[in-house]
């Protein structure tokens, strides 16, 4: 069986030793869900970009992330592929997902890009992604397992077309100042705010029903 060696930061070494987590089965399992949601994006053509084939062929991708890539095929109507550009302009249009949220973290006005994205065509074949845009998919999947995601989102794509080095989306976005590890510490901060937010509202709902209990109580 072919070996490939993981390098891991020394904190992270250390905490694996002590916990004793078994890393060569956790790696295989991960590499496993990425190598099938890069395959199904390699696939995947823009004919199937309705809601039930998304769902269908990109399970893990959120309900936000189909709605930009229905979106984007929208916007590259009539052009030969559909591209990085496109992606990101889906991803805006969209409106109300998390990666607009981290831009604003890093001081981009998301009103502000459009303008900052260079028109012009990247290779590709009518019908399909471009090899920016593919790649970028293929990085937004490798961004989700590194932070140890099990779903691709909006976040998971702003990071993946800040990756990409090739496409126009990746270009505007680094010239506005999206530079890749700030980026990636901003969706890691909004999504822990996410969480905090969600484990203060549990709570608030809890006391809410209890009050409505005993106000049921009085009433019988």
């Amino acid at each position: 069986m072919p070996k490939i060696n993981v390098y891991l930061p020394d904190e992270l070494a250390e905490a694996v030793k002590a916990t004793g987590v078994p890393v060569s089965a956790i790696c295989q399992r991960a590499l496993e869900q990425a190598v099938r949601r890069v395959t199904a994006i390699r696939e995947t053509v823009l004919g199937d970009l309705d809601d039930d084939a998304l769902a269908a062929r990109l399970p893990h991708f959120t309900a936000r992330m189909r709605t930009v890539l229905r979106l984007a095929a929208q916007r590259a109507a009539g052009a030969p592929a559909l591209d990085t550009g496109h992606l990101l302009t889906g991803m805006l249009d969209e409106g109300a997902n998390l990666a607009l949220q981290v831009l604003r973290a890093i001081d981009i006005d998301p009103a502000r890009v459009p303008a900052a994205v260079r028109a012009g065509a990247e290779d590709g074949t009518g019908g399909q992604f471009s090899g920016p845009a593919a790649a970028a998919l293929e990085l937004a999947v490798t961004e989700a397992t590194a932070l140890g995601h099990n779903y691709v989102g909006c976040e998971h794509l702003l990071l993946g077309l800040v990756a990409e080095p090739d496409g126009v989306a990746g270009q505007a976005l680094r010239s506005l100042g999206a530079e890749l590890r700030l980026t990636r510490r901003a969706v890691t901060a909004a999504l822990a705010g996410y969480v905090h937010l969600q484990a203060q509202a549990a709570p608030s709902l809890d006391a809410l029903l209890a009050r409505i209990e005993r106000l049921e109580e009085r009433l019988q």
